[in-house]
């Protein structure tokens, strides 16, 4: 059976398994057999904990169906864990499910649920913290400190290793090699973003091209066939790590599509409007708060389709 085939089964295995406990007569010997499922091998508990996360995904969807979903029979509610393992077991041959945002969210080591921001200190004593909706793998042994950005955004402070372990980020575009650092690395889906605060990175796209060296004060961006530089590093961008955004004469749908990472739902912004420049501090805990902040400061209105849907737009004049 071919890696794709094995992943595909697993997914479906673990599909069967929630189906199986979420039944009414689900029993002990039924939990007990699943955990000895989960304990066989470490890929079962990896697709257990996606499965879990499904749950938990379909709970933050507003809407009649979601709720449909969840207050159905568990007959329904198995029918509907049975269509997302086969989803996943779609999306899971090669490198599709690896590439897929929800599939790295509930797959990886370690995620962060939308709107939260997460602090790890590592072994190595290596802080990391991950942004709204970020998810990492983390590959640590005796000759390597691999971080895998998954999806997301991360922010590295590293840390001495007593083992002399090189210590590198990895995301699909290529790899970020510390060298002694503080930097942060953003999948902006065609390239990644890095940008370092102390120390410097070398840059290694996936693709091949020549590496670049990257000072403190400096960003780029790494994409599969080069580098491109960037512009100077700007600490603004790390107040995320503290639940804040900042703007200095930012655009509006700049600073909407920021807003929008960190709340759930549909968040736009009519581009009648976006190039308006606002300057603030925008709590981003409370997506809604910063809305309305941002309303304050610039003649901008929000039009609501029930509490999912957003759109910023021009307020009408007032006569």
């Amino acid at each position: 059976m071919s890696a794709a085939a094995e992943d595909a089964e697993v997914a479906r295995q673990a599909a069967r398994w929630m189906a199986r406990l979420w039944a009414e007569d689900a029993a002990a010997e039924d939990h007990a057999a699943c955990a000895r499922w989960r304990a066989a091998h470490p890929e079962h508990e990896r697709a257990w904990q996606a499965m879990q996360g499904f749950d938990a995904r379909l709970r933050s969807v507003p809407g009649e169906a979601a709720r449909r979903a969840l207050q159905a029979p568990a007959a329904t509610r198995r029918r509907v864990l049975r269509t997302l393992g086969l989803a996943v077991a779609v999306l899971g041959s090669g490198e599709a499910a690896r590439r897929s945002e929800a599939w790295a969210l509930w797959a990886a080591d370690e995620r962060c649920a939308t709107g939260e921001v997460r602090t790890l200190v590592l072994p190595d004593g290596t802080r990391l913290v991950l942004a709204s909706a970020s998810a990492v793998d983390l590959h640590y042994d005796a000759g390597q400190r691999l971080i895998v950005l998954r999806a997301g955004e991360i922010l590295v402070t590293s840390a001495h290793d007593a083992a002399r372990r090189p210590l590198a980020v990895r995301t699909r575009h290529g790899l970020v090699r510390a060298l002694g650092t503080r930097f942060l690395v953003r999948d902006l889906g065609a390239a990644s973003q890095v940008v370092v605060y102390e120390g410097a990175v070398e840059l290694q796209p996936a693709g091949g091209a020549a590496g670049q060296r990257l000072d403190a004060g400096q960003s780029a961006r790494l994409a599969d066939d080069g580098v491109t530089p960037g512009g100077p590093a700007d600490e603004a961008d790390t107040a995320w790590t503290r639940g804040l955004l900042l703007a200095d004469g930012r655009r509006v749908d700049e600073l909407v599509a920021e807003i929008a990472r960190y709340r759930r739902g549909v968040l736009r912004c009519d581009p009648a409007v976006g190039a308006l420049r606002v300057s603030g501090v925008f709590p981003l805990h409370d997506p809604d708060r910063a809305l309305l902040n941002l309303t304050l400061a610039l003649p901008l209105r929000l039009r609501r389709v029930g509490g999912w849907w957003i759109t910023v737009e021009a307020a009408p004049e007032r006569r």
